[in-house]
């Protein structure tokens, strides 16, 4: 069974920098599409960055294209999230999830259908 754990968020002022991590454990799958999801209060959750890891192919939202870097450590088992230029519309609780369907690394980037979700870590960015 498949565990995320994420850590690394916390507060920072408009302009500085933090790294998700999300600690992935018991693999069931060869290839997964992993994402970054985050969610502020009173909003749906949204997509922000997804791996695929069979080929090491990254998407990301608009909004943080150019900010944020999707990556995983050369040992498979931690998903990390660089987020530069923070804005405090970035703040939000921050999710890791994994799925083996390969469609939500492509067509359907954003859909929050994945099968395997950690508990959230919170980021919260002050002007």
């Amino acid at each position: 069974q498949e565990q995320l754990v994420e850590s690394g968020g916390g507060s920072v002022q408009a302009g500085g920098s933090l790294r998700l991590s999300c600690a992935v454990s018991g693999y069931t799958y060869s290839t997964y599409c992993m994402g970054w999801f985050r969610q502020a209060p009173g909003k749906e959750r949204e997509g922000v960055a997804t791996f695929y890891t069979r080929n090491g192919i990254r998407s990301y939202r608009d909004s943080v294209e150019g900010r944020f870097t999707i990556s995983r450590d050369n040992a498979k088992t931690t998903l990390y999230l660089q987020m530069n230029s923070l804005q405090p519309e970035d703040t939000a609780m921050y999710y890791c999830a994994a799925d083996p369907r390969r469609s939500l690394c492509g067509y359907y980037f954003g859909r929050v259908e994945y099968n395997y979700w950690g508990q959230g870590t919170q980021v919260t960015v002050s002007s």
